[in-house]
Order: C-alpha cells, then sequence, then structure tokens
C-alpha cells in the first residue's frame, strides 16, 4: 500500500519503478516489464496484491532466477525484527499468512475456472464435430 500511490489496490509499472528505487535495486524500463509479466496472472500489466504475494511464495519455491528483479524484491522485502520489532514482525507474518490463505482460494477458484473453460472448448469442438457430420450427410 506504501508504494500504490493511485489507491487503486495496484502495483503499476511506474509505482513499481519508484518501489525498486527506493528500496535500492533499480530496475530497466525492460526488467520492470518482465518482472511484471512474470506474475500477472490476469495479463492486465499491473501487480494485484494477490499477485505481489505470488513473488515471495515463488522466492520461497525457489522458482526465482538469483538476478532477477524479483528475486532482488523478494530479498529487499523481507522483514527486520531488530527495526520493526517482535509485534511489527508478528503483524508482519500474520498478515502474510492470511493473504497466502485466501490467495489460496484464489487459486482453488481459477484452477476451477480453467477446467471449465477446458470443458467448454471440448463441449464446443464436439458439437462443431456433429455439425459438420451433419452438413456432410445434407451436402452429400
Amino acid at each position: 500500500m506504501r508504494y500504490d500511490t493511485g489507491k487503486d489496490g495496484f502495483i503499476d509499472l511506474m509505482e513499481l519503478k519508484l518501489m525498486m528505487e527506493k528500496l535500492g535495486a533499480p530496475q530497466t524500463h525492460l526488467g520492470l516489464k518482465n518482472m511484471i509479466k512474470e506474475v500477472d496472472e490476469d495479463f492486465d500489466g499491473k501487480l494485484s496484491f494477490r499477485e505481489f504475494l505470488l513473488i515471495f511464495r515463488r522466492a520461497a519455491a525457489g522458482e526465482l532466477q538469483e538476478d532477477s528483479g524479483l528475486m532482488a524484491l523478494a530479498r529487499l522485502s523481507e522483514i527486520n525484527v531488530a527495526t520493526e520489532g517482535v509485534m511489527g514482525a508478528k503483524d508482519f507474518f500474520e498478515a502474510k499468512m492470511q493473504a497466502l490463505s485466501v490467495s489460496s482460494k484464489f487459486e482453488a477458484e481459477i484452477r476451477e475456472e480453467k477446467e471449465e473453460r477446458k470443458k467448454q472448448e471440448v463441449e464446443k469442438k464436439e458439437r462443431q464435430a456433429a455439425f459438420k457430420q451433419l452438413q456432410s450427410a445434407f451436402c452429400s
């Protein structure tokens, strides 16, 4: 939220540029676009909170390249208990866990939507094949 200057709930390219500069890891324009593209699941060209959390999940799973901008962001965004205090760290991790559980629900919904789309595509192909078969019967 600190870097969402548009207050629209998303981090766009310019906000990401500003954030990376303030965190001390500036990126090229192309590098920023690639960072967004790597986790932009809905292809809207900006990062939602869920997509932002995906950066940290992929970093923890070892799915990010060591020299990528996303890995730099994941390293820079870790909490320092010495400066935040124990309660700050507790709040940070509780918020992160809550967001991860919410994102798990979103992932399940996305999976269901993808399965439904595949099912619809199969049904559409079956209807087209049946139509062509019927059409060939009339044309013969």
